[in-house]
């Protein structure tokens, strides 16, 4: 009896250490390729298996993706479980944050593996995706509770914005953290939990941005079968569905034209989504530009482009492209795209320098401070039904409010207001 239960013991971990590395072989597929991409035969070779052995595990590619996206979310979970033990909101942030960078020291020194990208996940088929999406939501809840709990609902508004912009610069992370040596990750989590706290606004600097016209930052739609219309089609079908679940056949659809109109302005899906960053990115230069020539501080010009982007995000028909569209691209386009994401976040950081030395922004490490900017901006579009539930000027007002002024309100009353305050003031 002994030897038949240590028999089995013995056929259980084989069978979950082939699981493990399946998962394994998939995420890092799946971040590389993204999931419509990943195939049953690359998985096997990765892991030396079969293809039969791997569909013994999953019988379906998809069953097998969702696996790897929960396996991400669990990993988000263990550090949200790290974060609920501290007591105030500050405590149970940090050590969230912890657990996050000493997870990423693991995959950077070899010692744990990477874990799926979370971008695809609304692109899974609806059956599949079901039970997936819940358990995210769930996760998500968790990880809005480190703020506090909540009956009304303004500050649970709050609340949400926060923990939204907390977790895109948590997936931001990787991207940006690949230009830092493993040595410097403790400075860098020191900065960007700073800004985290206190915000970039020096103390006094109030949330009053210049209102910039979108006529001069959003392109022109023009006809209907124009290259502009294609790229916004195809920017807000990519957003909502992933680069493998937006087809030309659906774009045409999308403005009841013809597929030739569409290979009349590009040759493949590969230009087309360079043309969506590029369109996107010309926007946020644009934004810059209007704000750089509008009066005020530099904390002024700053808030000013941040506060238009987030206009276009939340409540125009054409948004930007999401961040995590570059993962369907290959390696050296993805790197160019990451690259001219760079730049213009170095825009931002310059803006800050001068606003440091004029005193209108808090001395930040201004390059880090710059990418949470962007990844804030980023994440923005994905919350487009909470933004609706409030005026333009307050979704604006407290969705920038978690890097402007920091995330945990600090009672800053030159800032954005406390839930309390904004509440009573309703």
């Amino acid at each position: 009896m002994a030897e038949g239960t240590c028999a089995d013991i013995e056929r259980t971990n084989r069978y979950q250490a082939k699981y493990e590395r399946i998962l394994e072989a998939a995420s890092a597929l799946i971040n590389d390729r993204g999931a419509k991409a990943m195939t049953f035969a690359d998985v096997a070779q990765t892991v030396g298996l079969n293809t039969t052995s791997v569909t013994y595990y999953f019988k379906r590619k998809e069953l097998l993706a969702a696996a790897c996206y929960n396996r991400s979310i669990e990993r988000l979970e263990s550090f949200i479980e790290r974060g609920e033990s501290g007591k105030t909101p500050q405590e149970r942030v940090m050590a969230f944050l912890d657990a996050n960078f000493e997870d990423m020291q693991r995959v950077r020194k070899g010692e744990t593996a990477s874990y799926a990208g979370l971008s695809e996940l609304r692109a899974l088929d609806e059956q599949i995706q079901q039970g997936t999406m819940k358990r995210y939501r769930a996760m998500f809840r968790r990880l809005r509770s480190l703020f506090g709990e909540s009956d009304d609902e303004r500050e649970r508004a709050i609340f949400s914005a926060r923990a939204n912009v907390l977790l895109e610069n948590i997936y931001w992370l990787p991207v940006w953290l690949e230009r830092y040596d493993l040595r410097d990750f403790d400075r860098v989590k020191a900065r960007t939990f700073d800004i985290f706290e206190n915000g970039i606004a020096a103390p006094g600097q109030g949330w009053n941005p210049h209102v910039i016209s979108l006529d001069a930052v959003v392109p022109e739609a023009g006809p209907k079968n124009s290259l502009e219309n294609f790229l916004r089609a195809a920017t807000v079908l990519i957003n909502d569905r992933g680069y493998r679940g937006t087809s030309v056949d659906r774009i045409a659809s999308e403005l009841h034209v013809t597929k030739g109109s569409f290979y009349h302005h590009l040759d493949a899906k590969d230009d087309l989504v360079l043309a969506c960053f590029r369109r996107s990115f010309d926007i946020i230069a644009r934004s810059q530009h209007a704000a750089d020539e509008s009066s005020g501080s530099y904390w002024q010009h700053l808030s000013s482009s941040i506060a238009t982007l987030l206009e276009v995000q939340f409540f125009h028909a054409s948004p930007l492209l999401h961040g995590t569209a570059r993962q369907s691209l290959p390696a050296a386009l993805r790197t160019a795209v990451f690259d001219e994401s760079t730049r213009l976040a170095r825009r931002y950081a310059g803006m800050m320098m001068d606003g440091i030395a004029e005193g209108t922004v808090r001395p930040v490490d201004a390059l880090i401070a710059a990418q949470m900017i962007m990844a804030m901006l980023n994440s923005a579009y994905h919350v487009r039904a909470w933004a609706r539930r409030l005026s333009p000027h307050d979704a604006k007002q407290i969705y920038a409010g978690a890097i402007a002024f920091g995330i945990f309100g600090n009672g800053r009353e030159d800032g954005i207001a406390s839930p309390q305050r904004l509440a009573s003031s309703t």
